[in-house]
């Protein structure tokens, strides 16, 4: 019985303790500002897949001429993705369709881009969107920037 309540409080310790490693990581990541949620998707659902497959719930950081972006479901504290300003070509942007309302966050826009010769959608609120693509235009003089 003893043994039994130490193995429960130490498997509830472990919980705790995981849940706080994710918040106290989520806070280091937005400590230095310009971050905002973002769900991303790194490869179109194929011909006859659901278009709510392959969704990540995420957080972006900006991060001088290029967008880190983390896993919110994770413990690494190195961004599972970087996407450079100069190499992002926005193709258009849309609503979620049909499953994907439910795999995104309500309100999203997802916006449709292309870095380095990849396919990657976004997910983003409509504020978040308004700055991204701000971001992108900001561009440093000779830079070439690809905005729909």
């Amino acid at each position: 019985m003893v043994l039994a309540l130490s193995a429960l409080g130490a498997v509830l310790l472990l919980l705790v303790l995981g849940l706080f490693a994710f918040g106290l990581r989520r806070r280091v990541i937005q400590r230095s500002g310009g971050t905002f949620d973002c769900s991303a998707r790194f490869a179109p659902p194929r011909a006859g897949q659901s278009m709510g497959k392959g969704w990540l719930y995420g957080v972006a950081r900006y991060s001088g001429d290029r967008v880190e972006w983390f896993r919110v479901f994770s413990y690494a504290w190195r961004p599972r993705r970087s996407l450079h300003r100069e190499r992002i070509q926005v193709r258009d942007r849309r609503i979620p369709q049909g499953d994907e309302e439910l795999a995104l966050l309500p309100g999203a826009v997802v916006l449709n881009c292309r870095h380095d010769g990849l396919d990657v959608e976004l997910a983003m609120s409509e504020d978040a969107l308004t700055g991204f693509l701000a971001w992108l235009e900001a561009a440093p003089p000779g830079q070439r920037v690809n905005v729909a």
